[in-house]
């Protein structure tokens, strides 16, 4: 049986699951580019150090939001794919896509992005 852990609100828990600089990052690209090896999950992040988004993608398997796939061939590879509950979390994510399009301003510059305003329109280009 798994050790329970004391929260201080529900919040708290959603934070725990994907709280972390990578892991919103992680599954919103998954959400609208399917099923991703390893590899291409790192070279979309960029700045990802590898020993974080092993952690992170673990952390995120762990907790049943995604699905890792051993894919038999020479080298033996892995693919990640979100989980029925990992779908649960798009709202979310969708939120907060929209809000940082919306409140971004002039401070920052997109590298990829994924918004266009609107929940409706968040797609990967």
């Amino acid at each position: 049986m798994t050790e329970k852990k004391i929260v201080s609100s529900e919040i708290e828990v959603t934070l725990k699951v994907i709280g972390g600089k990578w892991k919103p990052l992680i599954l919103h690209y998954l959400q609208y580019e399917g099923p991703k090896r390893y590899n291409e999950i790192f070279r979309y992040l960029g700045s990802a150090p590898k020993k974080t988004l092993t952690l992170q993608l673990r952390e995120l398997e762990k907790d049943g939001i995604l699905k890792r796939t051993i894919i038999e061939g020479n080298p033996v590879g892995v693919e990640y794919s979100i989980t029925p509950l990992g779908e649960t979390l798009y709202p979310i994510l969708e939120a907060m896509c929209s809000w940082g399009y919306h409140n971004m301003g002039d401070k920052y510059i997109l590298t990829h992005a994924t918004c266009s305003g609107s929940s409706s329109d968040c797609c990967f280009e």
